[in-house]
């Protein structure tokens, strides 16, 4: 089955942000931690990294688009031995459609949900990056962290690079222990 590549958050606070640049095209063969394209927001611009090896199956949102939904599948990486007809997105993989500019936006809800990601690492003391912000060495206990999906990258002198996608669901702690291989 294909792995999804989802919209990350490049904050806690992110809801959508823009698709600006394709860095592979489909059907390049990519490894983890590879960077496969870039988003942006009014505040920054991030790099999106290849969450597992194979192949760029499918872009399933074009380079350009503007207020994709975090969390929304951008992209299909194939396994070996699976098939470009396997990547085919599903309907609700494509992004929403904009409001009329004439509806006003709801006003925001002021109670905000929130869990916790706690990080540890092999060897300890990595470099722990949640959505492009540095926030401390594991093993490592974060709190108010807002719901939804967050990546997650370890990095260790001397070792290769680890990064994941974690959902954080409200009330809940969200394990996450990454084995950092030793570059020899």
């Amino acid at each position: 089955m294909p792995i999804q590549v989802l919209m990350p958050a490049l904050s806690p606070t992110m809801e959508k942000g823009n698709l600006s640049k394709w860095l592979k095209q489909e059907g390049d063969k990519v490894k983890s931690g590879d960077v496969i394209a870039e988003i942006e927001t009014d505040k920054a611009t991030m790099e999106v990294e290849a969450v597992d090896e194979g192949t760029l199956g499918k872009i399933l949102v074009p380079e350009g688009t503007n207020d994709v939904a975090v969390n929304t599948p951008i992209a299909t990486i194939l396994r070996e031995g699976e098939d470009a007809s396997a990547a085919s997105a599903p309907a609700a993989a494509k992004p929403s459609p904009q409001p009329k500019a004439a509806e006003p936006e709801a006003p925001q809800s002021p109670t905000v949900y929130t869990g916790s990601i706690y990080v540890d690492s092999r060897p300890r003391g990595a470099r722990v990056t949640i959505d492009g912000k540095e926030v401390g060495l594991t093993p490592l206990r974060v709190s108010d962290v807002k719901i939804g999906s967050h990546v997650v990258r370890l990095e260790l002198p001397d070792h290769r690079m680890w990064t994941s996608t974690t959902r954080v669901t409200a009330g809940q702690e969200q394990r996450v222990t990454g084995s950092l291989e030793r570059i020899q």
